[in-house]
Parts: structure tokens; C-alpha cells; sequence
């Protein structure tokens, strides 16, 4: 069953480049987790309404390799708000270059804490979770 792409619009397009691989050619599984970090603490910082910091990720399988050259594609969208918590599920896809169709090959839930200024975890403000995910429009 093909999967489609989200509603939403991505934290974070990027191009896959040949610095990126691993030995085999391949894009590098942990430069697509940075990458996926990336995005989920862009929708981290919006809730929490300032800093936040990674303190785990689940899940995470590599459905599909990615290419030198694929634009990658992350979206993230926060499945819940906790007192000092924030879970952000991210998916990413990739489009090879010279295409149109685009392919999950990856997706993962990320939890983040929101930091006070000397990095103690503090609330998530209240009602900060609108607004995180703008749906795109049919326009």
C-alpha cells in the first residue's frame, strides 16, 4: 500500500550531497536522523515557545535508501504535549531529482523537553500546541 504524502507542510526540504554518504554511496542513516532532529526541534521550539532539547527517539526504521541528489522532505507534527514534554512525529521522504514521485523512507517520534535558561526542564505553555501544524492549502 502506497502511502501518501502528509497534509501539512514541511519543517525542512533539503538536497542530499555526496559529503552525506556512507561507504557504500548511500545517504547516511545518521545524517537523515540529523536531519529529522532538525525538524521536530523546529516544531519543539514553536510550542515551547523558546529552547528545547532531544531526550529520546523511537521507532525509527530506514524503509528506503536515499540518493546523492534526492531532495528530502521532513514533515513534523506534534502528536502530544505533556507538563514539560512535547512528542513530534517526523516523517521523511525523497524525491529523486529528475522525478516527481515522492517516497517515505523513514519516519520516527521524537520527544523534547522545554528548557529554562539554565536548562532545567519548565512547562510547556499552555495552549502553545496551536498553530504547529498549518495544513496546506487546496488553493
Amino acid at each position: 500500500m502506497a502511502e501518501t504524502l502528509p497534509k501539512h507542510n514541511p519543517a525542512i526540504r533539503t538536497i542530499a550531497m555526496p559529503a552525506d554518504t556512507n561507504p557504500a554511496g548511500d545517504i547516511f542513516g545518521g545524517w537523515l536522523m540529523a536531519q529529522m532532529d532538525l525538524a521536530a526541534g523546529n516544531t519543539a521550539a514553536r510550542v515551547a515557545r523558546g529552547r528545547s532539547a532531544t531526550i529520546s527517539v523511537d521507532g525509527i526504521q530506514f524503509l528506503k535508501p536515499v540518493y546523492v541528489g534526492d531532495e528530502v522532505t521532513l514533515f513534523a507534527e506534534l502528536e502530544s504535549v505533556g507538563r514539560t514534554s512535547m512528542k513530534i512525529r517526523v516523517e521523511a521522504w525523497r524525491r529523486a531529482r529528475d522525478g516527481d514521485e515522492s517516497e517515505k523512507v523513514t519516519d520516527a517520534l521524537f520527544t523534547f523537553v522545554a528548557l529554562d535558561q539554565r536548562g532545567r526542564p519548565r512547562p510547556v505553555p499552555a495552549g502553545a500546541e496551536v498553530a504547529t501544524s498549518e495544513k496546506v492549502s487546496s488553493d
